[in-house]
């Protein structure tokens, strides 16, 4: 994803209902300005569903600053919950700061998500401090390490 994909992420948005965006940005949506700190700080994609529409948005990035540490942020249109897009994303991320050498997955969210907790509970090992009504989920990438990962297949072009 780049600053261009404004209108993706918007019409992301609007698929969300203002709680679910509160929740996740604090706000009930994103400016151009936030878009663009936000791609400074991380990798993001959009997923999009078979007809084009976009229907998840999954961000990886250091922003504790520490070695080998990086954050998840996921949202998924409210419409499309409970249907393992999450964790499919979740999980791709996973592997891709496992390549990357990172050895672990944070995730800062509210206590009472519990959906988004038993998400990274299936990603692997995972260690939660709890700050007020927020909690931070620390997932160990062991499993997601190069050398443990299964090789792909190449597809013929």
């Amino acid at each position: 994803m780049t600053a261009a994909d404004g209108a993706l992420v918007a019409a992301f948005h609007a698929q969300c209902c203002e709680h679910n965006l509160l929740l996740r940005w604090g706000r009930t949506r994103l400016t151009p300005c936030d878009l663009a700190r936000l791609l400074a700080q991380a990798q993001c994609w959009i997923g999009l569903d078979a007809n084009e529409r976009p229907l998840a948005l999954v961000c990886v990035g250091s922003v504790s600053g520490q070695p080998g540490v990086v954050d998840l942020g996921l949202q998924v249109a409210d419409d499309h919950h409970r249907r393992g897009v999450g964790t499919a994303l979740a999980r791709q991320a996973a592997r891709i700061a496992g390549a990357r050498g990172a050895h672990t997955l944070t995730a800062f969210t509210h206590a009472s998500n519990t959906a988004m907790l038993r998400l990274l509970e299936h990603l692997g090992p995972t260690r939660r401090t709890r700050d007020g009504p927020y909690v931070e989920v620390r997932v160990a990438l062991d499993a997601y390490a190069p050398a443990t990962l299964p090789p792909t297949r190449s597809v013929p072009t």
